[in-house]
């Protein structure tokens, strides 16, 4: 068999160190770029070797096809993996790969062109007679014409967009023009192409794709499908195969489909074909993207395929080690993906320190993660911390089998969607099946609801004997006062501060590993049964109770247990530096902070302008997303401190909104 000696992998994250695996397995040699933002990431440690090729900007680093050459040549790489996203369907990346005769471990650059222009794809795909929905294209004020040759609601699309990125929905013809211009210019910043075309929009759709991959000697198979339904935003959050919707008939007529298109392309490598499904089981293409998906460990749990192992060897000009009919699926797998946002908040991103991390073991669990303990969560790229695989024998099976996992997931210091996506599992309609890509839209509110009563439904008292037991029988030092001086009072009380409220705790009773607790005069019998510096096991009240926790700042700590975590204040903890808070108002008006770490792309606000509360002043891009920041009231723009391209966290002013006379 060929093989290639050392490989270059152009990303970073979960999907480098997934390559890295792959390739280490394969007894290949792995090269790991990285920023300076970067240096300290798993895929940099992984690698056999690696190499900084900038600071944090993406145009600097992950994006720039110079540099990434420059360090392949520099290492002696004989290939590059793009992973996917950033560069992963740039043809100009397989083009100086073929200059410096580099292999370029993906399909061809006519493969990437022809199907990364959504426009040219939908007319190529519309020639071999599959289905799909009416489309329009043109340039931006054609558009705005031709979008009414079809009937709302419509879709406006980055024509060179993928990963759920570039898509807004039209329900309004009012909303057109805008969202034309909003779509374009994020297509512009992910893509570096700005066109963007208009397509009927199917309500309630399933999103269904195939799977397939290609060798350079002309045999095409298909891995089956996975359904990708359950997203927000347009992206992807749950992904299962085999798909529960389909039926064999139409599996099957899907799957030939997805390989009579390959076929036409003559593709090589792996590749996706998605597709539309409807309430009847109509099919529709949507899209293909030319590189490995991030769905693909799903595939790989029910069919046995390494899929970036095939990808490796069919680069080396190898033919595929299978043939269609020795692809079977077997079993059931779902595939979670962990983010670092708060749902609560339209899934905002919340990049962050992350203080404790655990993730769940056992069989037929698999992390794709591109961490491994505590760290920060960086605001300039995608807020995917990891995902989470799980295989059960049948759908029901894999679902408790997840949902136990995701319980067992443990993320301190910042929000994560960890919390909703075990509501959203234990939803009726998931577990029957009646669901489709607007599900979380209109559900999102709802479920982050029904979180929040089972979060409170955790006793409080609980939390409290967790963390006295860390005071009371330490494991390590403390840090807190007691720990100084020891517990020397006959009555020893403790002030917490959660869920909005301060209760006063007692202990009583105090003797090796157990304790009373006295709050509100009610008397809790509690015992620690295991303990370390970040775990408690304990019975109070007769009931058993395991957390994890972990300091977060002075005198405030966070708490996992049953799949949630909480945040008490310690009052009784000394601080040991002091701090002021702001309001942040000023006579008659008040400062607009960004509520996220990003980029300054927009402002619609300017000096002397008299807003709405609601009004958008100002877009501010965090984790490859665009978050508008509103107006709290009304009011008159009194001063503004930012401009286009500049970078904010939470500390920064970006304007003053005076208050209007009345």
């Amino acid at each position: 068999m060929k093989t290639f000696k050392k490989i270059l992998i152009a990303n970073r994250g979960e999907i480098a160190v997934r390559i890295i695996k792959a390739a280490h397995e394969m007894g290949i040699q792995t090269v790991a770029v990285y920023s300076q933002a970067d240096k300290e990431g798993l895929h940099v440690h992984y690698a056999t070797e690696s190499r900084c090729i900038g600071h944090e900007s993406l145009a600097e680093t992950y994006l720039n096809v110079d540099k990434i050459m420059e360090a392949a040549k520099a290492t002696g790489a004989d290939a590059i993996h793009p992973g996917y996203g950033f560069l992963a369907e740039n043809p100009n990346l397989v083009a100086a790969c073929e200059a410096n005769q580099i292999a370029f471990i993906g399909p061809s650059t006519q493969a990437i062109k022809l199907m990364g222009n959504k426009i040219e794809a939908r007319n190529f795909v519309e020639k071999l007679g599959i289905p799909m929905t009416k489309g329009v294209t043109g340039s931006p004020s054609e558009l705005m014409e031709l979008a009414r040759q079809i009937e709302l609601p419509i879709l406006v699309k980055a024509a060179a967009g993928g990963g759920g990125k570039g898509m807004r929905i039209v329900r309004n013809w009012d909303e057109l023009h805008q969202t034309i211009e909003s779509t374009s210019r994020e297509a512009l910043a992910y893509f570096g192409d700005a066109e963007v075309y208009v397509e009927k929009y199917v309500e309630n759709p399933r999103h269904i794709e195939i799977q397939i991959l290609g060798d350079k000697h002309g045999n095409i198979i298909h891995l089956y499908e996975r359904e990708c339904s359950i997203q927000r935003r347009y992206q992807k959050i749950i992904e299962e195969s085999p798909s529960p919707t389909l039926t064999p008939e139409i599996r099957e007529k899907m799957g030939k489909a997805a390989v009579d298109i390959a076929k036409a392309i003559g593709y090589y490598s792996a590749g996706t074909i998605e597709f539309l499904v409807d309430a009847q089981l109509n099919f529709y293409f949507l899209e293909m993207n030319t590189r490995i998906q991030v769905e693909h460990p799903v595939t790989e749990m029910v069919t046995g395929v390494d899929i970036v192992a095939e990808q490796i060897r069919v680069a080396a000009g190898n033919s595929l080690s299978y043939a269609q009919n020795q692809i079977t699926q077997k079993g059931h797998a779902i595939e979670a993906r962990i983010y670092a946002e708060d749902p609560a908040n339209d899934f905002r991103p919340a990049p962050g320190h992350i203080h404790y991390y655990k993730s769940p073991m056992g069989n037929h669990i698999r992390i794709d993660s591109g961490i491994a303990g505590a760290t920060e969560i960086k605001s300039f790229f995608d807020p995917m911390i990891s995902k989470l695989i799980v295989w059960g024998e049948n759908r029901a099976q894999a679902t408790t089998g997840i949902i136990s996992a995701l319980e067992d997931y443990v993320i301190l210091g910042i929000q994560t969607n960890i919390s909703f996506m075990l509501q959203l599992l234990r939803q009726k309609a998931f577990i029957n099946n009646e669901i489709s890509t607007k599900y979380c839209d209109v559900h999102a509110k709802e479920i982050v609801q029904e979180s929040e009563l089972e979060r409170l439904k955790i006793p409080m008292e609980a939390i409290a004997a967790a963390h006295i037991s860390k005071l009371l029988f330490p494991v390590t030092k403390s840090k807190g006062v007691w720990g100084e001086i020891g517990f020397w009072r006959m009555l020893m009380e403790f002030k917490l501060h959660f869920n909005d409220a301060t209760k006063i705790f007692q202990v009583k009773d105090k003797q090796t590993s157990e304790f009373t607790l006295l709050s509100e005069g009610n008397f809790h019998f509690c015992q620690v049964l295991d303990a370390d510096e970040n775990y408690t096991r304990l019975v109070i009240n007769e009931k058993e109770f395991e957390l994890y926790s972990s300091e977060n700042s002075v005198g405030s700590f966070d708490f996992w247990v049953q799949g949630h975590q909480l945040t008490i204040t310690d009052l009784n903890h000394l601080p040991t530096h002091d701090f002021y808070e702001s309001s942040h108002e000023s006579a008659g008006g008040s400062h607009i902070k960004s509520p996220m770490p990003g980029k300054v792309i927009k402002l619609l606000a300017q000096k002397g302008q008299t807003v709405k509360k609601g009004e958008t002043l100002v877009i501010v891009e965090a984790m490859k997303m665009e978050n508008n920041i509103l107006a709290p009231r009304d009011g008159i723009i009194d001063e503004i401190f930012v401009k286009a391209g500049d970078m904010v966290d939470g500390s920064k002013v970006l304007l003053n909104l005076e208050e209007t006379d009345s």
